[in-house]
């Protein structure tokens, strides 16, 4: 039997919450550009699987990589740690 490895932990922006128990997460992280030496931002979006339906656009999350869900969905939402301020 395989050894249990501990799982991917990102922590991003929920920039959709249009679906049913998903959410779009932005993750931002910064890079050295290998050549040239300059910090580059790359961004990326991850699908993630948020059974109460809690989340909200704006709020900072953190997803965790687990068995494939659906065809795109990956990661699930393991917890919030900022809430989007409302106006």
């Amino acid at each position: 039997m395989s050894e249990s490895r501990q799982k991917k932990q990102l922590i991003g922006t929920v920039v959709s919450n249009a679906m049913d128990k998903s959410v779009t997460v932005t993750v931002r992280r910064q890079i050295k550009h290998p050549q040239y030496k300059k910090i580059v931002r790359r961004e990326k979006k991850y699908m993630a699987h948020d059974a109460n339906n809690s989340c909200e656009v704006g709020d900072q999350v953190m997803i965790q990589e687990c068995r494939p869900l659906s065809k795109s969905k990956r990661w699930t939402v393991h917890k919030t740690i900022t809430k989007a301020v409302k106006v």
